[in-house]
């Protein structure tokens, strides 16, 4: 392709409504163009690199026997409400009427399309194990759309769907995919690893995050790097085992800790440390007003709490609530008189004597506090999130943190949706039984946008060669015929060589020609200039170490014949 007659509107300065590296660079290297919050246009540049992730998917879910498909964006309400899901998904279910005013969806998902299908189409154990998958559009109805194309509200997505006769061929299955999509994310050229992970709105018993590894990423890690255990710090577990200090219990005794809220305010006024005090969150569990305890220098993982309620909503009470409930306002709850159904703990709590805690009163705390003696022992579960130097669950080694990006999550349904719709086949024995079922999803374009988060510097984009848009661009700087000859000569054998070349043609500046070409940073530039009316030699200039070779116009195309 001549770059004088492709659509490539690159940008000088940085976009003002971008926050992360990879959204400034994919709009100032004309990828793609914003068109309502989280709609995104991709451009003939950011298309070449969706597709190139696509064909590495494509292969390595073909080469495990998976069947490729397309299923439709709009969704009817009734298959949704076979799985209670209509209700239960949230406001990121964008729902609307059509001209009959029956209820449809835009499919963020596409479980209930997929289990709907295969229970009018398979009824033999002998069709099984199936795997069927597709590549296309999604919309989530996202509450703050943010980051370019990493948390859009419209975006492609691969999502795969397993069918099993049992668990033992779901297990089989969810490790080929497992195994397919550590393939996919090598050959994309990425530093990444798979971690557990909480399965969320969608559901099941198991699931694993892969996660690009990134210092922009939203999500955080717990990474052992002993035993290799890894994950979302959602659900990572926490095995610290607390010793305390054998103390007797002083008198409880109310202190006046005026306009004193926040557990650093607390501390500081008290001359304590904040692993003294005991915050006392209330929250709404399914319409239910529930009361957790931690430790002070410690933060509730509200994915835990949820988790163990078994609840649908999970949501921190408003103030209004809190003083219904407590009598105090924001900032002085306490377990002490506090009339809640249920009082839940981190293990972090049992043990710990005398400690700090609201007074359920307005500038007032309890000190030298004890469960027990001043209020029922609680529930005692794991709360907490993980923190930086915490024991492996596994090994007991110290685990590190580190921030990801998720662009791949799979999932052990089990029955979850094929029994609520009722989508069933005949076993060997002629017995009806449930479809065992996983999912396996990956934002091709989240995947684009990872590689750039991770492989970038000043000057701009460093794809990597695998889904890079163009392997190679000749950089013609002069308008010298012989020049001009030599560099469409390259381009043209480079291309008969199956190797994908731009040509920057252009009536431009070297300098321009040059920035353009790191910007958009694909991996080889071959450079067209002076020297080769000197020498006959042109350079070839690998975008990511900057490293130059003078080599001779067929020798370039032998060397790029040979990288194939």
């Amino acid at each position: 392709m001549r770059l004088s007659q492709y659509f490539l509107p690159t940008l000088r300065q940085e976009p003002a409504e971008a926050e992360v590296v990879s959204h400034k660079l994919m709009l100032r290297a004309g990828m793609i163009r914003k068109l309502a919050s989280g709609i995104y246009t991709y451009l003939p540049f950011g298309l070449r690199a969706l597709r190139k992730v696509e064909r590495i998917v494509r292969e390595e879910m073909n080469r495990i026997g998976a069947q490729e498909v397309l299923l439709p964006l709009v969704q009817p309400a009734e298959l949704w409400q076979e799985t209670e899901r209509w209700e239960k998904y949230g406001k990121e279910l964008l729902r609307f009427k059509d001209r009959k005013e029956h209820d449809f969806c835009l499919g963020p998902t596409h479980e209930e399309v997929i289990t709907d299908l295969v229970r009018k189409e398979v009824r033999s154990y002998r069709d099984l194990p199936l795997i069927l998958y597709q590549i296309a559009t999604k919309f989530r109805d996202e509450i703050r759309p943010r980051f370019g194309i990493m948390r859009a509200r419209e975006f492609i997505m691969k999502d795969a769907y397993s069918f099993d006769a049992d668990e033992k061929g779901l297990n089989r299955t969810y490790e080929r995919v497992y195994e397919a999509y550590n393939r996919i994310f090598s050959r994309c050229g990425l530093r990444f690893r798979a971690v557990l992970a909480d399965t969320g709105a969608i559901g099941g018993n198991e699931s694993h995050e892969f996660m690009v590894l990134a210092e922009t990423g939203e999500d955080t890690l717990a990474i052992c790097e002993a035993c290799g255990y890894a994950a979302n710090v959602e659900l990572a577990e926490v095995k610290t085992a607390y010793r305390y200090e054998e103390e007797p219990e002083r008198p409880l005794e109310k202190v006046s800790t005026p306009a004193v809220r926040t557990v650093e305010e607390v501390a500081e006024f008290l001359g304590v440390s904040p692993a003294r005090l005991v915050k006392t969150l209330l929250y709404v569990a399914d319409g239910e007003v529930v009361a957790v305890l931690i430790r002070g220098d410690y933060e509730l993982n509200e994915v835990k709490l949820k988790n163990l309620l078994g609840v649908d909503s999970l949501e921190m009470a408003d103030a209004e609530t809190v003083e219904r409930v407590s009598g105090a306002p924001v900032g002085f709850a306490g377990p002490v008189g506090l009339k809640v159904r249920r009082l839940l703990a981190d293990f972090s709590v049992r043990g710990l004597k005398n400690f700090v805690t609201g007074a359920n009163e307005a500038d007032a705390h309890y000190v030298n506090v004890n469960y027990g003696r001043d209020f029922p022992e609680p529930e005692f579960y794991d709360l907490r999130e993980v923190v930086e130097g915490d024991p492996c669950p596994r090994c007991g080694r110290p685990l590190t943190l580190t921030r990801g990006i998720e662009v791949g999550h799979i999932f052990k349904l089990g029955t979850k949706y094929s029994a609520a719709m009722r989508a069933t086949f005949l076993d060997r024995e002629g017995k009806e039984r449930p479809f065992v079922m996983g999912c396996y999803g990956i934002g091709v374009g989240r995947t684009v946008a990872a590689a750039i988060e991770q492989n970038h510097d000043q000057n701009g984009i460093i794809f990597p060669e695998e889904i890079a848009p163009f392997k190679a661009i000749v950089l013609t700087l002069g308008p010298e015929s012989q020049l001009m000859e030599t560099s469409e000569n390259i381009y043209r054998r480079l291309s008969a060589e199956g190797v994908d070349t731009l040509w920057d043609d252009r009536d431009e500046r070297p300098g321009v020609k040059f920035k353009d070409a790191d910007l958009i940073g694909i991996p080889y530039q071959v450079i067209v200039g002076k020297k080769f009316l000197e020498t006959g030699k042109v350079e070839l200039k690998e975008r990511a170490t900057g490293q130059r070779e003078e080599l001779a116009p067929e020798e370039v195309v032998s060397r790029m014949r040979d990288q194939k």
